[in-house]
């Protein structure tokens, strides 16, 4: 049975692969900063697309609510 190799974790900038092992603490701290940044990013976008779906559901019931 062939072992599988197991890639280091990589991040690559302006097209230059660095491994993360490799990485001074700082570095490894702003990578650790970028990952927190994206994370609170993705959860704004759901929480706009929740805030999105209300409104138009919002919009739909003032349609309804309006005299003919």
């Amino acid at each position: 049975m062939a072992k599988v190799k197991k890639e280091e974790p990589a991040l690559t900038v302006n097209g230059v692969k660095y491994l993360i092992a490799d990485l001074s603490e700082e570095a490894k701290k702003q990578v650790l900063n970028i990952q927190a940044a994206e994370a609170e990013i993705n959860r704004l976008q759901v929480q706009l697309a929740l805030a999105q779906t209300a409104r138009s559901a919002y919009q739909q019931a003032l349609k309804v609510a309006l005299p003919a």
